[in-house]
């Protein structure tokens, strides 16, 4: 379906050079000569390469309609992983190459935001942090919290992150999931 520049919004989906972008913000402009255009930031779904068009207003635009599915993590068979919808509790496979970086934070019954386009997942949207506990890290020692320096630990995920020193095997932590990174020591 093709929109004209009038239409476009924050979050809708483009069709640009056969990739599905998703607009990240817009502006329209009206100079006193000439015609009106829009400046839009778009993301790549697949890459997340950030670019910057314009676009005249006797431009038409090709429209994808993206839709947002909760999902919940079951199981992973090989190199699939199998999910279900948590409005319709339907099965679907996702090949690990779509989840991409999503792999190393993803656990059993986490629930992820899926950004579809006819039934077919695009990319997957994991929660902005995840409780998980250290499975294999070297021994922490009393007074390492005056101390600041990291470790390398793995969490029940099988990903590998740098810990402070005084978390131990076992300790549950927080992680953001869009740096990799430690945040806090929780009580589970």
């Amino acid at each position: 379906m093709t929109i004209s520049i009038n239409e476009i919004e924050s979050g809708i989906g483009l069709l640009i050079n056969d990739a599905i972008y998703v607009v990240l913000e817009y502006n329209h402009v009206k100079p006193g000569k000439g015609s009106a255009f829009v400046r839009v930031k778009l993301k790549n779904i697949k890459t997340q390469q950030v670019l910057e068009r314009t676009f005249r207003s006797a431009d038409k635009l090709d429209d994808v309609p993206l839709e947002e599915k909760k999902m919940q993590n079951l199981y992973r068979s090989g190199d699939s992983y199998h999910f279900m919808d948590c409005a319709t509790y339907e099965q679907m496979v996702i090949p690990e190459g779509v989840l991409g970086d999503a792999v190393k934070f993803l656990q059993d019954n986490l629930e992820i935001v899926a950004v579809c386009h006819h039934n077919q997942v695009l990319k997957v949207n994991l929660p902005t942090f995840i409780i998980a506990q250290i499975t294999q890290t070297e021994p922490g020692f009393k007074g390492d919290s005056s101390r600041s320096g990291t470790k390398p630990a793995v969490i029940d995920t099988g990903a590998s992150i740098q810990v402070p020193l005084f978390i131990n095997m076992g300790d549950w932590i927080k992680i953001d999931t869009r740096s990799g990174g430690y945040v806090e020591r929780v009580q589970k």
